[in-house]
């Protein structure tokens, strides 16, 4: 019975030691679920989220750019704007965005609420302005019922309570229970020996100085082409637009690598078009390395495990028009 007892514990040694650690040193942190405080708040949110009408068009909604069937993106190298538009940059994911150390690439809006009413009132987007969006919003009594049940008799609608409903519902947009992080959390099936070797080598190579967090990035501000220049001809210059600080030319908000499978094309100005291109590039550009094609798909490999449980609800439906609502106007 001792020699048995000994045989199972020197096993059960063998086999731990013959696994990567993990603990809490790992830079890597499991994302955790959405905490909802206040339904009414969040459901007002969705509906405003995926209402067009909020648009000059009556085309455009949030969903447009951010579509939660497409990891949060549009799949677009540049978003379409109001009478297709080209836009500028490349739609980040909305997906987890409430982990971000700000919001746009260049972090101008500190927060989801600062961020929202951008799009809206922005010529290039939705086209708009806030007070015709807040106007139409008063002409339909579903919302002003609605309105005045989660923000209490008193209110009258105005920005300020449309943009706190949408980033409301946009904190819940969260994705946990990646295969990742059931491996963080102890599951020693959750991933392959191909995509375990791509974790140690994302770690080794250093991606993890900028993609950390639970979020696997979207907490700092990093430079595009450390080692050497990335060459685009996309006209955004980085943070420098917020600070105007020279320092701060070409530093871009780190994109979090979660749901990064479905949130093709890359990079800021949507030029990577496949994930292995994209390590390719940042290989390249910020550690100056050359990833062996071998090594590159172990990586890939590795940065679909990050893909989560994607938002499951039931879709809004939103209230009608009236007479006094303003109607849309798509080709002006």
């Amino acid at each position: 019975m001792k020699f048995a007892t000994m045989l199972l514990l020197a096993t059960a040694v063998s086999l731990t030691l013959s696994l990567p650690a993990r603990s809490a040193d790992e830079p890597i942190s499991p994302i955790k679920p959405a905490v909802v405080k206040d339904a009414k708040l969040v459901e007002l949110g969705k509906k405003l989220f995926f209402d067009p009408r909020l648009s000059k068009s009556g085309f455009i909604s949030c969903n447009s750019c951010h579509n939660l069937s497409m990891g949060g993106t549009d799949n677009l190298k540049t978003s379409i704007g109001h009478n297709w538009q080209k836009g500028p940059i490349n739609s980040p994911t909305v997906l987890n965005s409430s982990l971000n150390v700000a919001q746009f690439w260049d972090g101008r809006a500190p927060t989801l609420k600062d961020q929202a009413g951008g799009p809206i009132a922005n010529p290039g987007e939705m086209a708009f302005t806030h007070d015709l969006a807040v106007d139409l919003l008063k002409s339909i009594p579903g919302y002003v019922g609605e309105f005045q049940s989660v923000f209490g008799k008193s209110s009258t609608i105005d920005i300020e309570e449309v943009t706190r409903a949408i980033a409301a519902f946009e904190e819940t947009l969260v994705t946990p229970n990646s295969r990742f992080d059931k491996w963080l959390k102890g599951d020693k099936k959750a991933l392959t020996p191909t995509e375990l070797a791509g974790y140690e080598l994302f770690k080794d190579s250093g991606c993890t100085a900028c993609h950390n967090g639970s979020a696997v990035g979207g907490n700092t501000f990093q430079k595009m082409g450390l080692v050497e220049p990335y060459k685009t001809d996309n006209p955004a210059e980085g943070r420098i637009a917020v600070t105007k600080e020279e320092a701060d030319r070409f530093n871009f908000k780190v994109p979090t690598l979660r749901n990064v499978e479905l949130t093709y094309p890359y990079f800021h100005d949507g030029a990577a078009t496949t994930l292995s291109d994209a390590v390719d590039t940042m290989g390249r550009i910020q550690l100056g390395k050359k990833f062996t094609p071998a090594e590159n798909a172990k990586v890939v490999a590795f940065l679909k495990t990050l893909t989560g449980d994607q938002p499951d609800f039931k879709l809004p439906i939103l209230p009608p028009s009236t007479d006094k609502t303003t109607p849309p106007k798509p080709f002006d």
